[in-house]
């Protein structure tokens, strides 16, 4: 009974923690009324940059679509990249947000007297996570009201059930690669190459403005070994191909097993973090 007790008020401490640490991230977000601005700028700005070159390839009358709906299975070209650049956008404001967290404690020189709290420290990257998250849902919302206003288009078009399904699956994927990439910026201490690296290796391997097909055989192997690659073709073929349960079970699987590795590996980066902290006093190097 005793140990239950004070399992149930660990638990409920460290949700209070978390939750405490959330607030102060969605104080300091609210500090700044331009990042609102930015979360409902780029949903339209991102995308056109992709959409114009395209109709452009494409031909006054759309003539040389044939290809790329052979290919990608619509020729809806629009939604399709509007859907790339989301999931890319998302997970880039999570590199930036989330991966940088640590990082930033570090530079306001309050990480130390944080790691030193008696909580789990990992509460202090999931605490954090919780408002990005958050902001992203705002983002991803702004997203869908947008392009129905400005572009016309639909994009939860398809079996709802599986649209969310999807994205469901996605949210561990994204954080789970967040928190690691965190982890491992706090002991590098360099974040600019490493977000420009991972977001370039997502946006050229993982389909972002194109159909994997296209790709060499080489990358198309690396292609497989990304969450995005799954999360990108589900979402595509339930809105754009109305697809079913069946047609799209393969990249929900394969997502299902991204979503239990990926937080294990970033709780496994946090753990390897933490241990070098201890070491070398890496927490109080700028």
């Amino acid at each position: 009974m005793v140990e239950a007790t004070l399992v149930h008020r660990s638990l409920r401490s460290e949700l209070r923690a978390m939750l405490a640490i959330a607030n102060k991230e969605w104080i300091i977000f609210r500090r700044y009324p331009s990042w609102f601005v930015a979360f409902l700028i780029w949903p339209v700005l991102f995308p056109l940059a992709y959409i114009f070159p395209a109709r452009a390839l494409a031909g006054p009358q759309g003539l040389a679509l044939a290809t790329f709906s052979r290919l990608a299975g619509t020729r809806d070209y629009i939604s399709f990249i509007v859907i790339g650049t989301t999931i890319y956008m998302w997970f880039n404001i999570t590199l930036w947000d989330v991966g940088l967290l640590l990082r930033n404690e570090q530079m306001r020189g309050t990480l130390e007297s944080n790691w030193l709290c008696p909580v789990w420290r990992i509460s202090i990257l999931l605490g954090g996570s919780l408002t990005k998250l958050l902001t992203a849902l705002f983002f991803l919302t702004a997203t869908i009201i947008e392009c129905r206003l400005l572009f016309g288009i639909q994009l939860l078009r398809g079996n709802l059930a599986l649209l969310l399904v999807s994205l469901i699956l996605l949210i561990p994927c994204i954080y789970g690669l967040g928190i690691a990439f965190g982890s491992l910026v706090l002991r590098f201490q360099e974040s600019n190459a490493l977000v420009l690296f991972m977001r370039g290796l997502v946006a050229i391997f993982c389909g972002m403005t194109f159909p994997v097909a296209v790709l060499p055989h080489w990358m198309q192997i690396i292609a497989a070994w990304l969450p995005f690659t799954y999360a990108m073709h589900a979402i595509r073929a339930v809105s754009l191909s109305q697809a079913n349960l069946a047609a799209v079970w393969p990249d929900l699987a394969h997502l299902l097993v991204f979503a239990i590795v990926l937080p294990i590996a970033g709780y496994a980066a946090f753990r390897f973090t933490e241990r070098q902290a201890r070491r070398t006093g890496v927490l109080g190097h700028y």
